[in-house]
């Protein structure tokens, strides 16, 4: 007599279009998590990197715009912006909205750049992790 199915073996998380998760994790931080079942770690992602965001704001942290005189310049330029792009919509809304802080000297501009651009990696964290879920690496 053959033997039933285990119950252990059926995935436990709904199948995802990992490109689709990883997208939707760019632009709002904690959605891929939500479409992948994992609302709680969407909510604490998405919560996390607004308010890294927003604290970044309020020390009027300027954000990094491509270019520079020489190649360490453009280089660290450029990975301050993709660092600040990688904040999705917040980014998005932000710019739109006309925010434009001039580069300035002090301590708390510079360390309102900086929260700026972990926001981001923040949400590139997040959009590892939803990408693994969603491809079955990781629970």
């Amino acid at each position: 007599m053959p033997a039933a199915p285990s119950t252990a073996s059926v995935p436990s998380t709904p199948l995802r279009s990992p490109f689709l998760t990883a997208a939707l994790a760019w632009i709002l931080p904690g959605a891929g998590h939500f479409l992948v079942g994992r609302r709680g770690r969407g909510l604490i992602v998405f919560f996390t990197v607004l308010a890294a965001f927003a604290v970044g704001l309020l020390m009027y942290g300027p954000m990094f715009q491509l270019g520079g005189a020489d190649v360490l310049t453009r280089l660290i330029n450029t990975g301050g912006f993709v660092g600040d792009l990688a904040s999705g919509i917040f980014y998005f809304l932000t710019i739109g909205c006309g925010y434009a802080q001039p580069d300035a000297g002090g301590h708390a501009s510079d360390y309102g750049s900086k929260f700026l651009v972990v926001a981001g990696l923040l949400n590139i964290l997040a959009m590892v992790d939803a990408y693994e879920i969603a491809t079955r690496q990781k629970d």
